[in-house]
Order: structure tokens, then sequence, then C-alpha cells
């Protein structure tokens, strides 16, 4: 795990954000964003497929491509298996 220093901005699922951690798990896997949506103060984590790096201008990245979310994976039953979310008093916490 790497603290970003400074945080990095980020296109995601979720709209625009600041990662401030990524996690990499090894050679068999992607890497994990950490993120804090600007917006909501959602913190979430996205594999490396789910996010953009944002606009800037000064680097020639002036439209960037919006990121999907990630395909569903399924157990070994064929079923989507849930994923675990804890909402830290976003707009969907109870």
């Amino acid at each position: 795990m790497l603290q970003l220093n400074p945080p990095l901005p980020l296109n995601t699922p979720k709209g625009e954000g600041f990662a401030h951690f990524l996690i990499d798990y090894g050679p068999e896997s992607d890497l994990y964003w950490t993120v804090f949506i600007t917006e909501t103060g959602e913190i979430w984590t996205f594999s490396n497929r789910e996010v953009r790096a944002s606009k800037n201008i000064t680097l020639g990245r002036t439209s960037p491509s919006q990121p999907r979310p990630a395909p569903r994976r399924h157990n070994g039953a064929g079923e989507p298996r849930e994923r675990s979310v804890i909402t830290l008093g976003g707009k969907d916490a109870p």
C-alpha cells in the first residue's frame, strides 16, 4: 500500500475524486486506487481499469474517456457475487 502525496485527481464511475492510496497485490492482480469522491465525500476503491486520469490541459489531456464500472464477478455457481460496501455518512447511508 502506498499513500499518494500529493493525492492524484481521477475520474471514476462514481464521479471525480482524489486518489489517496494505491494498493498493489502483486503481478497477478490489478492495481487498486482508494479515491475520495469530491461531490459526496464517499471513499471507494476502484480497480485500475475503472479509473482514468483527470483532464489536464497542460499535459494535453483535454477530454479523457469516462471510465465504466468493471464487470461483475460471478461465484462458482454462475451467480453474481455481492460486493461488501461500507458507506461513511454519504448520501446512501442509512
